[in-house]
Parts: structure tokens; C-alpha cells; sequence
């Protein structure tokens, strides 16, 4: 098995023989390939976003595959590592795309918002599935900036990709909101699966061997990149995640400030704080009070 640093679109349009009409940015259509690659491990130093229409290729992750059915989106920014297989039966599977350095967008609108795009960074078996209008949408976008690549390069040339790859993760922002909604099942099971984690969490002595839980030690329980559960947190109650895991902390502290004797360093020491002082500022930030002025008034 191969392993590619992909650091340029150059060195992806060699791969599958496909002509680099610019030297940072290249619209994909690996219909058109003239090579066959079957099974490669891909170090992207570019930013790429994929649609699917086949059934022919599998993308893993880790050592997870992704939920890449057809018709659905994938994308990837530098520093991820990604294994890609092909079926040796289909030479061009239906892949289209986009793949684009950083250098493209510094300075641009798109380069100063980049961060907001969290879909980048959803790393395992979060992929966008769409529906026929929105990938419609997505072949139009790719369309005009092909149509912007076949035009020789002027002074107008990176402002305008910049603007229409802007354009086309917008949708794609879109898209992956209207998907938290329409697969609002799948979202309740992780909320409840969420909620258990934390009784299960604060019900044992998880808090004195490991402290307060991150975002990602519960993400990776239910098997969600960091960014994806977070999104679909927020989502779902309003609250970032990080937001909701601090007020069960509260929501405890307050239960064991009312019904026990403990000191306060000692309640804050069971609910996974390093130090007391930590404690009592992130009670007050909620509370309005610290943890003796509840207890005095509970």
C-alpha cells in the first residue's frame, strides 16, 4: 500500500492522471482519470472536499470507516491522514471535487473565516448525505470554478476561486445544519447515550483519577470526532457541549453542597477539580453565588 504526502494539487492530478490547470487550486472529476489507483494512504497538505455518486470507494479514518454511502460528501484539511480504496472493477468511479492549498485563500474572506468550516475537521463516519437538489448545487459550484480555471490567470483569478469556494462551503454549512435536523433520531440516541456517560462519569471515580471530562473524552465514547459532536450538541439543547458538561457539573455540585457536610475542597476534589479555588469560580460564573454562599442560603 502506497502512502502519499499530498502537498500540492499537482501531485493528486498526477496520481490519476488529470491535467493541473492552476498550481493551487484543481476542480475533480475522476470520471475523466487516466490513471487507476486501488488502494492508497493519502498526508494532505491540502484542503479537499469530495462528492460521492458511486459505490466503489471506501474511506477510512483511523481505524474506522467513514459513513460514505452515494451521494454524500467527505472533506479533509491538512494534517489528516486518510486510507482510500477503490473496487478494481470500476477504472473511474463517479468522485467529484475540489482540492486547494492554503496558499490559495490566505489573506481572502475565505482565509479569515476558514475556522468557522467545522465540517474539515469531522475526522471519522461523519459524512454530509444529500439529497438530489443539494448535490445538484454542489455540481454547480464545482462547474463555475472550473469555468473560472479554464480562464487564463489574471489579477481577478484568486479572488474569484477564493469567492467560489467560499460559496460552495457555505452549502455545504448549510447541508450538514439541515442534517442534524433530518436525522434527529440518530442526534437523540447521542444525547442519550451523552447523558448516561456523564451519570456514569460523576457515579464512579472517574473525577479523582482523570478530572474534569473534556469534549472529546465523551466524542470518543460515542464515537464522533470532537468538532461533529460538539456541532450536533449545540444543535440539539442550544448549548455548546463544553457549556452543557459544565452545568451537570453544577447541577451535582449544587446536590452535594445541600445534602452533605463535605468541605468545599473536598466536594470539589469528588467532581474531578484540581483545585478548590477553580471550583468555586466556575460555580459563581453560574450561579451568581460561591458554593458557602448556596450553602448558607440552601
Amino acid at each position: 500500500m502506497e502512502k502519499i504526502k499530498l502537498d500540492s494539487v499537482d501531485t493528486y492530478n498526477r496520481l490519476y492522471g488529470m491535467e493541473t490547470l492552476h498550481p493551487l487550486v484543481t476542480v475533480v472529476d475522476l470520471t475523466k482519470a487516466t490513471k487507476s489507483v486501488n488502494h492508497i494512504v493519502m498526508d494532505y497538505g491540502v484542503y479537499a472536499l469530495f462528492l460521492k455518486e458511486g459505490t466503489s470507494c471506501n474511506i477510512k479514518y483511523g481505524r474506522r470507516e467513514y459513513d460514505y454511502q452515494e451521494g454524500t460528501i467527505v472533506s479533509f484539511a491538512p494534517g489528516q491522514v486518510v486510507e482510500v480504496s477503490m473496487s478494481e472493477d470500476e477504472f473511474r468511479p463517479k468522485v467529484y471535487g475540489i482540492l486547494f492549498h492554503p496558499d490559495l485563500i490566505r489573506g481572502t474572506s475565505l482565509g479569515r473565516n476558514i475556522e468557522k468550516y467545522n465540517f474539515f475537521s469531522y475526522s471519522s463516519f461523519e459524512a454530509l448525505h444529500l439529497s438530489q437538489r443539494e448535490r445538484q448545487l454542489v455540481i454547480d459550484c464545482l462547474t463555475k470554478i472550473q469555468q473560472e480555471l479554464e480562464h487564463a490567470i489574471d489579477r481577478h483569478s484568486r479572488e474569484l476561486l477564493s469567492m467560489n469556494i467560499e460559496l460552495l462551503l457555505n452549502y455545504c454549512l448549510r447541508f450538514y445544519e439541515r442534517q442534524f435536523i433530518t436525522r434527529e433520531d440518530v442526534n437523540k440516541d447521542v444525547i442519550q447515550r451523552f447523558e448516561e456517560l456523564i451519570n456514569e462519569y460523576w457515579g464512579g471515580k472517574l473525577p479523582q483519577q482523570m478530572g474534569l471530562p473534556s469534549v472529546k473524552y465523551f466524542a470518543d465514547k460515542v464515537h464522533l470526532s470532537p468538532n461533529y459532536f460538539g456541532d450536533l450538541i449545540k444543535k440539539q439543547t442550544g448549548k455548546s457541549a463544553q457549556e452543557y458538561i459544565q452545568l451537570k457539573v453544577i447541577e451535582r455540585a449544587k446536590n452535594r453542597i445541600a445534602n452533605s457536610d463535605h468541605t468545599m475542597s473536598e466536594i470539589a476534589y469528588e467532581l474531578g477539580f484540581q483545585y478548590p479555588q477553580h471550583f468555586s469560580r466556575l460555580f459563581k460564573k453560574h450561579t451568581g453565588v460561591t458554593p458557602n454562599q448556596y450553602r448558607v442560603s440552601s
